[in-house]
């Protein structure tokens, strides 16, 4: 059966999405990127309107994950949940996935190379803990493998965290600093082998600046 299309109005709450008329009565709605080459007075069958629909549906998951990656990178991963938790289908997505590619919206290597490269300026923790972010992002192992490869080892990571953070325990004495200093390397994932030279070496650090606080280290060991 054939329809004309007797009227294409912008939609008033989104301009990016036109109503299409057919034969007097509104139809239904289309984003403007698939409703660009029709124009008042065509014929559409049921058929057409069915492909156009399911354009629409896929225009509508990619402008999604569009919006998605706008506010920060994200991974293959994360814009599979994000499509799914609204209900698009498999299909779609992975459509909308292999159109992300192609583009260069999405880039697992570079999101990994970049989260790591964030959480060592800002944030240091192990390569444990960055592994178990990575994974959970959805960052395949060998990808993991091999950006923690070229990142710095645990120790140098762990003394960068405690020296951005010994800071807040200026004053205290030595045992409630190795507890809290200690506890934070801990909850960033460093392991106690490495923890316990490198508290003992920014608390030297303290003490050679003035701002260790009580009995030295030397005197407690002594």
């Amino acid at each position: 059966m054939n329809y004309k299309i007797t009227a294409l109005k912008q939609q008033r709450r989104n301009p990016n999405r036109v109503n299409i008329f057919l034969d007097g009565e509104f139809a239904f709605g289309l984003s403007r990127i698939v409703a660009g080459w029709l124009e008042v007075g065509q014929e559409l069958n049921d058929e057409k309107i069915i492909t156009l629909q399911a354009e629409d549906e896929r225009e509508l998951a990619y402008q999604r994950a569009v919006k998605l990656i706008s506010h920060r990178m994200r991974t293959e991963n994360e814009i599979r949940r994000n499509l799914d938790k609204h209900q698009v289908s498999p299909e779609v997505i992975d459509g909308v996935i292999r159109r992300l590619r192609r583009s260069g919206l999405i880039d697992e290597k570079y999101f990994s190379e970049s989260w790591v490269e964030n959480r060592n300026e800002f944030r240091p923790r192990s390569h444990r803990m960055l592994t178990y972010e990575l994974r959970q992002k959805g960052i395949a192992d060998e990808i993991i493998v091999e950006i923690l490869d070229r990142t710095l080892p645990d120790e140098a990571l762990a003394l960068k965290a405690a020296q951005k953070n010994a800071h807040k325990y200026n004053g205290l004495e030595w045992n409630d600093f190795r507890k809290k200093l200690s506890g934070f390397l801990a909850r960033r994932g460093f392991s106690y082998n490495i923890i316990s030279p490198i508290v003992d070496q920014v608390w030297n650090e303290l003490e050679s600046q003035g701002k260790a606080g009580g009995e030295s280290l030397k005197e407690v060991i002594e």
